[in-house]
């Protein structure tokens, strides 16, 4: 079927659906990455927005149901300029639009993906629609005009509804093994999957999901981490009565400034328990701490960001997807930069001065990659180490 993808400038793209043929609405954006789309579409950060990939062939190894970052698209569409007509992948359990279709997620392909990005870069962050060809253009311009974005708290849309604890057991938090080489100390999920062990917690704390990633969570746990996952309008009082020995603070979709519950939790929270954000959760600590975000022309999202560590001189490349960031300037005196975006200087890292609080813009668990910044699980059980050893 025919389809319109309309941006609210008014510019039109024709192609062709595919995944679920319906209307969508939302703030579009691009992402470079070359691969990664399962987890791409599967990202609570991309609640509310049009993914674009500007890699041209998208779809080439299917769909499994091990490499997602929730339990289903959180896109509100996804534009290509290619599907593959075959999923090759000995792992996949689905083609790409198949599994659109079931979760009722829309797709446009034979778009020119690489016009369209600079139409971004150049014009901004823009509201798109993807409709039928025979909606009309003018109609379709109409419906980009009248998505919302800015300001939305989507975060309520993608939180846990009740606190859990995560992979108590530590089945799938482990190295993922071929069951062709299956060990008796191996763990194996209800799929199947094998998993190398991986040892007993040995710190516990609380993670805020304003919409976090499964990968962040394994990780986590991986790293020795006891994890209890809280929703996102979890009050401070609440946490800091399970005595957890730190608090961690997810990414998530959306405006950071629109999350006042979260600001004032962690506000706090800060000087009484270690604290450690990735993304969404590095601005809420920003502001919690005083300082102010703004919105991005255009955004980073994509594998091959690189950031600096302007303590050691270290270049790092990150995997990263935000469309807002922290004002340097607004940051109170007893907080200090620490990472900076070298594409255009935007703050990457932040930390508390005297207390034991401390964040990254980029995501060290990145899947599938890369991963440079990895280290921030250890520098996080060094802080909580740290802080049990005063006392």
């Amino acid at each position: 079927m025919n389809a319109l993808l309309a941006l609210e400038d008014g510019t039109i793209f024709r192609g062709e659906f595919f995944g679920a043929p319906v209307e969508s609405s939302g703030e579009i954006c691009f992402n470079t990455s070359m691969t990664g789309y399962q987890e791409i579409l599967t990202d609570p950060s991309y609640r509310g927005q049009i993914v674009t990939m500007t890699y041209p062939l998208i779809g080439n190894y299917g769909v499994n149901e091990l490499d997602v970052e929730s339990n289903s698209p959180q896109v509100r569409g996804f534009v290509i300029e290619e599907l593959s007509p075959v999923a090759s992948s000995w792992r996949a359990n689905t083609p790409l639009a198949d599994w659109m279709l079931k979760h009722g997620i829309t797709g446009i392909q034979g778009i020119d993906t690489r016009a369209l990005t600079k139409r971004l870069r150049t014009s901004g962050a823009m509201r798109a629609s993807i409709v039928p060809a025979s909606v009309g253009e003018e109609a379709a311009v109409a419906k980009a005009r009248a998505a919302v974005y800015d300001g939305v708290d989507f975060v309520q849309e993608v939180t846990i509804a009740q606190p859990k604890d995560w992979d108590v057991e530590g089945l799938t938090s482990g190295t993922w093994a071929m069951a062709s080489h299956s060990a008796p100390d191996h763990k194996k999920d209800d799929a199947g999957n094998h998993f190398l062990p991986v040892a007993d917690p040995v710190r516990r704390i609380v993670a805020y999901d304003f919409g976090v990633k499964t990968n962040i969570l394994r990780l986590l746990r991986f790293h020795g981490f006891a994890v209890h996952v809280v929703p996102a309008k979890t009050p401070a009082a609440d946490v800091l009565a399970l005595n957890p020995d730190g608090v961690f603070l997810s990414n998530g979709p959306g405006d950071p400034e629109a999350l006042h519950y979260a600001h004032e939790a962690v506000r706090q929270i800060v000087g009484k328990k270690p604290l450690f954000g990735i993304c969404l959760g590095h601005q809420v600590l920003a502001l919690a701490l005083g300082g102010k975000t703004f919105k991005l022309k255009f955004g980073h999202r994509g594998a091959n960001q690189p950031v600096q560590d302007l303590r050691t001189g270290k270049v790092a490349i990150t995997s990263q997807n935000h469309g807002y960031a922290v004002d340097p300037d607004s940051l109170p005196s007893d907080v200090e930069v620490t990472h900076i975006n070298l594409n255009d200087g935007t703050v990457a890292g932040l930390r508390h001065k005297s207390e034991p609080a401390f964040s990254v813009q980029y995501h060290p668990e990145a899947s599938p990659g890369p991963h440079d910044a990895g280290e921030f699980f250890g520098e996080f059980a060094k802080e909580i180490d740290a802080r049990l050893k005063k006392g």
